[in-house]
């Protein structure tokens, strides 16, 4: 049988932590529950999870920090817990690395089928499939790379997963919904979310991000990928 999922829980709350800390270990996740982001960065490095749920708010280094110092080592996926509720603070989180938030309170329920969600997301990204070449861009599944001409380009979890989608829908301009669906498998959401990493993988893959070439808005519908690098 295959391993249960190993989950990193990150929340000084001890009510929260206990209770999510439960929640998954009764639906058969492994868990590693930390009060504090220096003793789980440890951890981490360590033995990267499957997932890391992290809160925003957190003593000795921050959420956000946490997420960052993960994100230059690790591709595992991360779902931000964040009483911060506004649409720029939640781009913020997502902007230090986060896969996903999630706003305080929120349902248990909720919580397992989202992170159920970005575990599975990313084992099937991680399954071999073919190689898919388009321009400059080479993207390999089975290694989960992505080459632009002879550059490899470190991607998270998520930005990886939203290149490979663009760039195997080259040519098509494809809504946030879309997007949003297909790539997050979320049939609701806020568009911001689709925003914020396009604007993180601009920053990875265009010579300059504020005139991209390949990751082109297409203003009140979408964004479009453009294999010939022409300008949006």
């Amino acid at each position: 049988m295959p391993e249960s999922p190993r989950a990193v829980l990150v929340e000084d709350d001890p009510t929260v932590r206990g209770a999510v800390d439960g929640y998954l270990r009764a639906n058969g996740y492994r868990v590693a529950a930390f009060d504090n982001g220096l003793a789980a960065l440890r951890a981490v490095r360590d033995e990267v999870p499957d997932v890391l749920i992290v809160d925003r708010m957190l003593p000795g280094i921050s959420g956000d920090e946490l997420c960052r110092e993960v994100r230059g080592f690790s591709s595992a996926p991360i779902i931000m817990l964040t009483a911060l509720g506004e649409v720029e603070q939640r781009i913020e989180g997502l902007e230090t690395g986060a896969d996903d938030y999630l706003v305080k309170p929120f349902a248990l329920r909720e919580l397992l089928l989202r992170v159920g969600a970005l575990i599975r997301r990313s084992r099937a990204a991680d399954a071999p499939t073919r190689v898919v070449v388009r321009g400059d861009f080479t993207v390999d599944p089975a290694r989960r790379q992505v080459r632009v001409r002879d550059r490899e380009v470190v991607l998270a979890a998520r930005e990886y997963e939203l290149l490979a989608y663009l760039v195997e829908n080259a040519g098509r301009t494809l809504s946030r919904d879309e997007i949003l669906r297909e790539v997050w498998g979320w049939s609701f959401g806020e568009a911001s979310t689709v925003t914020v990493h396009v604007r993180r993988l601009r920053e990875k893959i265009e010579d300059d991000p504020r005139h991209p070439l390949y990751l082109l808005t297409e203003w009140g519908v979408g964004y479009r990928f453009s294999t010939g690098g022409e300008a949006a």
